[in-house]
């Protein structure tokens, strides 16, 4: 239970950080120039759209591994998900990007979880 409350504390820590920080330090920036495809209102809402649903579903991993009576497996899966995203988030941006110690860490976690 332990294991996976960290997992889930760590998933929830991600979704804030990613929803809005990085919705004021990168997508809004992005979002005002407006050229090529970023000139239709549709793609900016698009983007937008799809920047905080990823944080929702960060959320919804929280919730997964969270919730009472998750199968081991599920929490597996979940975990190998989240870390393997966070070492190839340190791998691919060479370890600047400040995400992949709290996504690895969510994964780890609920790895543990899911093989204890």
């Amino acid at each position: 239970m332990i294991w996976t409350g960290l997992s889930a504390a760590c998933m929830v820590a991600a979704a804030l950080v990613h929803s809005l920080l990085g919705y004021r330090r990168l997508i809004a920036p992005l979002l005002r120039n407006r050229g090529g495809l970023l000139a239709d209102a549709l793609v900016r809402r698009i983007v937008r759209f799809a920047w905080h649903a990823t944080s929702v579903l960060m959320l919804v991993s929280a919730a997964a591994v969270s919730w009472p009576g998750t199968p081991k497996a599920l929490l597996v899966v979940i975990g190998a998900a989240w870390l393997a995203t966070g070492l190839f988030n340190a791998v691919y941006t060479k370890g600047r990007h400040i995400a992949w110690p709290v996504l690895s860490a969510a994964g780890l976690c609920a790895l543990i979880g899911g093989l204890a």
